[in-house]
């Protein structure tokens, strides 16, 4: 089994930079073949994808976060990174972390990430 663990969240004024973290640990499969995922979920919202970078390196960006977020990996440290800048009101929400693998897929419990106008 595969754990993750996000970290780095916290209260920021817009305009504010946060930069969270995802660490895995456990039965650690191959990274090599492996896809990072960034996730938020604001309240009374489902949630949506943030950022992903694929197991070819191969990166994407929701259309509201594109020129602000940046995906990073670091699969020697079994780990991600979320670099967020220009933060919004509206990127307030509970950030979730995914690592997909061959035949499954893991999540973390989230952070907290809130924006103050």
């Amino acid at each position: 089994q595969v754990q993750l663990v996000e970290s780095g969240g916290g209260v920021v004024q817009a305009g504010g930079s946060l930069r969270l973290s995802c660490v895995a640990s456990g039965s650690m499969p191959d990274l090599s073949g492996a896809g990072w995922g960034w996730y938020r979920q604001a309240p009374g919202k489902q949630r949506e994808l943030v950022a992903s970078i694929n197991l070819r390196g191969t990166i994407s960006y929701g259309d509201s976060v594109k020129g602000r977020f940046t995906i990073l990996r670091d699969n020697a440290k079994n780990t991600s990174f979320l670099q967020m800048d220009m933060l919004k009101p509206d990127d307030t929400g509970v950030y979730y972390c995914k690592l997909t693998v061959p035949l499954t897929a893991y999540f973390g419990r989230g952070t907290q990430v809130t924006v103050s106008s």
